[in-house]
């Protein structure tokens, strides 16, 4: 696990090292154990390494036998050992035993299709000087970041975004489109960023840039798509029990000490299971004061795994004195309250191990989030002749808001493609409308979080509505907010995150798993439920799924509320945003009137971030409690 940065100049002269220098320094929290560098004309790659495998060989960048291809890489490869005796069974000479190696023969035999062999994690790029071109790659799911900005000067990239901002000429401007589809995702959707000309690779994206043509092309070479089969229930289980376990197996290659996180729900036991079947390991939970705290059931489950485990409580001083050191890792603002948790986590977890296996993207593969039953629970309503549902729906409009039954008679007479865009939905057009400032009159023809989820929604047409809903959060949820967070949080420590449920073997077996195997008997992750039967403890199988429930509601009632607003009203955000609307709802939410907590929460980083990044230097910032 590492960062990357680099550039290249369409003209042919050679970054200076002060600027590779400077540009790898803002990322060192990604790799502090060494950094490499490689100059010449038109090109400039920088690289910090956090050292996982092949810890005395894997430096970078590093070259073939004659030095005519170069790379630098963040990431891991499971399958590096299988691809790597191939390659040598080819002709292919070795100096290292590094997956990082493995990378640059693969790419000398396949070309640009070398992502095809890939199983893993990986944003990396290679220059290849006898074709005088930079070929980049983000892998499957987009586990790994890949930022960059493209002028008609240069191209420049790297794992995070404060590194393209340390370099020369780079203004930092707003996104005015990106603030308004962030106020409804809560984060900003691929391949935007909050940042005016700076942009991210999409997963299964390539880039290919020529310095002395000075193009760039961007292709994708993999789609997430589901092809339900109708096989046996039996067959499904089985197949999910065989390719877990081996996906665990692969992602505990490493020479430095593994761990793992532990909720009370059922994707990390199932991880930490096959974990502790291999080896004795170290487990990491945190929860929060009050009804709601997690640790005493993981640390239950720990037990019953027989794992060494450690908890944290996270008081509500804890919680807001990380938080601007945290928004200064994310880049961009990302308006998950249980990205906080997460960084505490991570934090718990690097005093005793540098890798971690976590349990991140089960729900999206298998259905495992509540919405995803939605579909099921309104097809009596769906079946209704067209005319007596147009009809229902225009007493439902005239019923006061709260009115028992009209809700799921408005969602019931309203198309998929208009009420599911993820699992997040902060702010609707209308109540930007009233919100925004500036953008204000982009509202009617800017690409719209409906025009954005319509993209993926034309794909899947010959679908299932639920296999539809986990479509949209692959492409959408996934990368913009589980994996953003999953991926800064953790390199905000310097630890390393694997997640096992997203390597695409196991993908191939959960894309082909009908519907009625996913949602079934009133519950979600069905047949993953039932195929962990035996295999983790009982009373974690049909536990409902929580996450990191971060007590916000009640926070912002009390005086963390006060605090938040005026955060809000000095974040300098005044010329994008109506503070007297936000004041209205800061308001109404203190005195019960209403739960604006999610909507105050999605302003309050917004305007963190707005000072962290647009009115200082995008440096470190010292953590503040409220």
């Amino acid at each position: 696990m590492c960062g990357i940065t680099g550039l290249i100049y369409f003209e042919p002269k050679e970054p200076s090292q002060e600027l590779l220098q400077r540009m790898t320094d803002v990322i060192v929290h990604r790799g502090p154990n060494d950094s490499g560098f490689l100059r010449e004309p038109h090109v400039g790659l920088g690289f910090r390494r956090l050292s996982i495998i092949d810890i005395a060989e894997g430096h970078q960048p590093l070259a073939n036998e004659d030095e005519s291809v170069w790379i630098t890489f963040n990431g891991e490869i499971y399958n590096y050992k299988a691809l790597r005796a191939t390659l040598i069974e080819r002709g292919h000479q070795f100096r290292t035993h590094s997956d990082t190696e493995v990378i640059v023969h693969l790419y000398e035999e396949y070309g640009e299709d070398c992502v095809k062999q890939l199983r893993g994690m990986f944003g990396f790029v290679i220059w290849d000087r006898r074709k005088r071109k930079l070929f980049g790659a983000r892998d499957h799911f987009g586990i790994k970041p890949f930022y960059y900005r493209h002028t008609p000067e240069s191209f420049i990239y790297g794992s995070e975004i404060k590194s393209i901002l340390a370099a020369d000429g780079v203004e930092r401007k707003l996104r005015t489109e990106s603030l308004l589809n962030y106020l409804t995702f809560q984060y900003v959707p691929e391949p935007d960023t909050m940042f005016e000309g700076i942009r991210k690779l999409p997963p299964a994206h390539t880039v290919t840039v020529y310095p002395e043509e000075g193009t760039v092309d961007i292709r994708r070479y993999w789609d997430p798509m589901f092809e339900p089969v109708d096989r046996p229930f039996a067959e499904y289980v089985e197949q999910i029990r065989e390719t877990l376990k081996d996906s665990v197996i692969h992602h505990m290659v490493s020479d430095v000490q593994r761990g793992c996180f532990l909720s009370s729900g059922i994707d990390s036991t199932a991880i930490a299971t096959h974990m502790r079947n291999i080896e004795p390991i170290r487990t990491f939970s945190v929860g929060f004061e009050g009804p709601n705290n997690e640790t005493g059931i993981a640390r239950q489950t720990a037990e019953a795994l027989g794992t060494d485990h450690y908890a944290k409580v996270i008081t509500q001083r804890d919680f807001f004195a990380t938080l601007q050191t945290a928004v200064w890792h994310q880049d961009e603002p990302v308006a998950d309250p249980s990205a906080i948790a997460l960084y505490h986590v991570a934090g718990l977890a690097a005093e005793h191990v540098t890798v971690v296996l976590s349990g991140e993207g089960a729900d999206e593969l298998f259905g495992g989030y509540r919405i995803y039953r939605e579909p099921l629970a309104l097809r009596p309503i769906e079946r209704l002749p067209d005319p007596l549902r147009a009809v229902l729906r225009r007493l439902a409009l005239m019923l006061p808001g709260g009115t028992p039954g009209r809700n799921y008679v408005l969602r019931g007479t309203t198309p998929l493609e208009r009420r599911f865009l993820g699992n997040a939905k902060i702010f609707s057009e209308d109540m930007k409308a009233e919100l925004v400032k500036a953008g204000r009159e982009a509202l009617g023809s800017y690409k719209n979080p409906f025009a954005i989820a319509g993209d993926y929604y034309a794909r899947t047409k010959h679908l299932d509505p639920v296999t539809r809903m986990q479509y949209i959060d692959m492409n959408l949820w996934l990368p913009g907010d589980i994996l953003m967070k999953a991926d800064k949080m953790t390199m905000a420590h310097s630890l390393e995150l694997r997640v096992p449920f997203l390597d695409k073997e196991l993908f191939e077996v959960a894309r082909r798993i009908p519907a009625k195997y996913r949602i079934a008997d009133g519950t979600t992750k069905h047949i993953f439920r039932k195929a962990m039967e035996g295999i983790i403890p009982d009373f974690i199988l049909n536990r409902p799924k929580l996450g990191f429930p971060v007590p916000l509601k009640d926070w912002l009632q009390g005086a963390a509320g006060g605090d938040v607003l005026e955060t809000i009203r000095s974040g300098g955000i005044e010329p994008y945003v109506d503070l007297k609307r936000v004041e209205q709802m800061a308001q109404a939410h203190r005195s019960g009137q209403g739960d604006y907590a999610r909507r105050l929460w999605t302003l309050y980083i917004f305007a963190l971030w707005h000072r962290t990044y647009m009115q200082e230097l995008p440096q470190p910032a010292v953590a503040t409690a409220l």
